[in-house]
């Protein structure tokens, strides 16, 4: 799937709640879906900075894609870095650095968080995309 169809699915069952307490307890169950970072790679330089709480991102180079690992330590994080993860893992280097983070918007998350919390929403996709640029700089 392209990532613009996986946003385009997260749009739509983001349509499916009527209120954000909804929504909200969809996030922290999308949390516990999230492919766990495994412990070695939970170290320092793979925080997110810019946070409020821990968030681990890893990603690694598999047949010509890109695959991350997440985790964080408070659940609601948990979730928005598994909506990320589901968006771009499994994608080349050049779609996610191309790939438009605007299904953020169109969900209402960035509005829905407390301002730190949106500014480590920033910095995990500032990650993402890091992450990308560092992959097809080795291509």
């Amino acid at each position: 799937m392209t990532i613009k169809a996986i946003q385009e699915d997260i749009v739509d069952e983001f349509s499916m709640f009527d209120d954000w307490m909804q929504r909200y307890e969809y996030i922290i169950e999308l949390g516990k879906s999230l492919p766990l970072i495994d412990e070695q790679y939970k170290v320092d330089e793979n925080i997110i900075k810019g946070c409020q709480s821990k968030v681990w991102v890893h990603g690694k180079e598999q047949d010509g894609k890109i695959v991350f690992t997440a985790d964080s330590d408070a659940i609601l994080t948990k979730g928005i870095i598994a909506i990320l993860i589901r968006a771009f893992s499994n994608q080349s280097p050049k779609d996610i650095l191309e790939a438009n983070t605007d299904f953020i918007d169109e969900i209402g998350l960035k509005e829905h968080l407390s301002p730190t919390r949106a500014n480590g929403l920033v910095s995990m996709i500032k990650q993402i995309k890091m992450y990308a640029l560092a992959f097809q700089a080795k291509q």
